[in-house]
């Protein structure tokens, strides 16, 4: 996830990307605030078990009613890492974002086993993707 993550906010924090803000935060240290203060989301998730993490469980429990209505609309990106099949784990984050009613930006990057060289590409894409979504018009 480590890897993952630092190539996902390589690509969100490529120079070429003016006007965007990218701030990080734990799913256990994630807020309502953190949440309607942001422009978009980029959710990070190891597979256990055939869902996803107990904390980003935990973030959707403690954010999903007070943000439901003013983040209709908003633009999310998902990466996932599991050691066998990661399936579940995207199914049930994207449950979730649908009740929010967030816009998924583009399909979601699963990566099993050790990240190679495609993976971290594919994860560095997904961040300047979303960041560049965001960036304001000139």
């Amino acid at each position: 996830m480590r890897e993952m993550l630092e190539a996902v906010l390589a690509g969100a924090r490529d120079d070429a990307i003016e006007g965007v803000e990218v701030e990080v935060r734990p799913a256990l240290g994630a807020t309502v605030s953190d949440v309607l203060a942001a422009d978009g989301y980029l959710l990070g998730t190891p597979a256990n078990i055939g869902y996803m993490s107990g904390a980003l469980k935990h973030f959707f429990d403690c954010v999903y009613y007070p943000v439901l209505e003013a983040t209709v609309g908003r633009p999310y990106a998902l990466y996932v890492h599991g050691g066998s099949d990661a399936t579940g784990a995207v199914r049930s984050v994207e449950t979730i974002v649908t009740g929010l009613r967030w816009k998924r930006l583009r399909d979601p990057v699963t990566v099993i086993g050790t990240p190679d060289a495609v993976a971290r590409e594919a994860c560095w894409e997904l961040g300047a993707t979303m960041a560049a979504s965001l960036m304001p018009e000139s």
